[in-house]
């Protein structure tokens, strides 16, 4: 995995040369890792460990909180480390690998947002065959094509990027391995590079979202027919899945959409994407959604319980 340059490293400017805005950073960085990781577990173990894993809804939100470790674990592992040292150096090799496996596990977890929506416009706009049409079978194919669609994505900016020829200027005006900065670097043209970017990633943002909203509208009109309970509990629902879809797709088609130019906002529109919005899905989907509180409380009571016994057992 070579260019043609023989360049070894690139160095990554990150996101401050302030020695105390990097230590405030990182203790930041550090609570919302923390906290991705123990919110999207408990998540993953509550649904797993109750029958709602049996519910398309609650598997789908399973292997949201699945991508967003793996997502953000591609990020802000590196981000940490760089904001301690003196010289953030990245090798090539490893450069290459953070490009392909953020926007591979990015990829997916645009694609899971999208399978939720759908879930829920059968859900709602069509109940009687929602049994039928959103069977176990049909989940598991939407989760291999979500799984298809970030690999496709991902190789396809990843084989953009492995032939481009850089010049001896190393520094990434960013905190990761992105595909904007590094066409930055380039000493090729990268102008028909850069509409090939925004088809890969831009264009496909922005349907996407048009889609899934135009699909959300579809369901608030339709529930105009509910009783005021239902209405409620399907309103309830939609909103959460409405604020991820914004939070997510918005950083992402403002960053992706133009063309291959970087802009000193970028970064910031980029945590949203890569490290704020996979610490909010747990946040988001849990404390308005009954059914998940309830098998929050009686997987985590039930283990407490259990290990209570069985301290009671060993002191016998």
């Amino acid at each position: 995995m070579e260019n043609s340059n023989n360049l070894t490293e690139f160095i990554l400017l990150g996101l401050s040369k302030n020695k105390k805005v990097q230590i405030l950073c990182f203790l930041f960085f550090l609570l919302c890792y923390l906290a991705i990781w123990l919110g999207n577990l408990i998540i993953m173990i509550s649904i797993t460990c109750s029958q709602l894993i049996n519910q398309p809804m609650y598997f789908f939100l399973n292997y949201l909180a699945v991508s967003d470790l793996f997502y953000t674990s591609t990020v802000t592992p590196k981000l940490m480390t760089n904001l301690l040292t003196e010289r953030n150096v990245i090798s090539y090799k490893n450069c290459m690998t953070q490009l392909f496996t953020t926007h591979f596990f990015g990829g997916i977890e645009v694609f899971i947002i999208t399978g939720m929506a759908y879930d829920r416009f059968v859900a709602i706009c069509k109940p009687l065959h929602y049994a039928i049409i959103m069977n176990r079978q049909r989940c598991n194919s939407i989760l291999i094509a979500s799984c298809v669609g970030g690999l496709l994505h991902s190789l396809g900016l990843f084989l953009l990027t492995i032939f481009l020829s850089f010049c001896g200027h190393n520094e990434i005006d960013h905190y990761f391995c992105d595909i904007y900065p590094l066409l930055k670097l380039a000493c090729t043209d990268t102008h028909k590079i850069g509409f090939l970017v925004i088809a890969n990633s831009g264009l496909m943002g922005l349907v996407i979202f048009l889609v899934l909203m135009a699909s959300y509208f579809m369901i608030l009109y339709n529930v105009k027919a509910y009783s005021a309970e239902s209405r409620h509990k399907a309103l309830s629902t939609c909103s959460s899945h409405i604020t991820v879809v914004i939070l997510f797709f918005a950083p992402v088609i403002f960053v992706y959409i133009r063309p291959a130019t970087t802009l000193p906002e970028d970064k910031v529109f980029t945590l949203f994407y890569t490290i704020i919005v996979p610490m909010l899905n747990p946040l988001i989907y849990t404390p308005r959604n009954v059914e998940m509180k309830n098998a929050i409380r009686k997987v985590w009571c039930n283990e407490r319980k259990a290990n209570e016994l069985k301290a009671i057992h060993l002191l016998m």
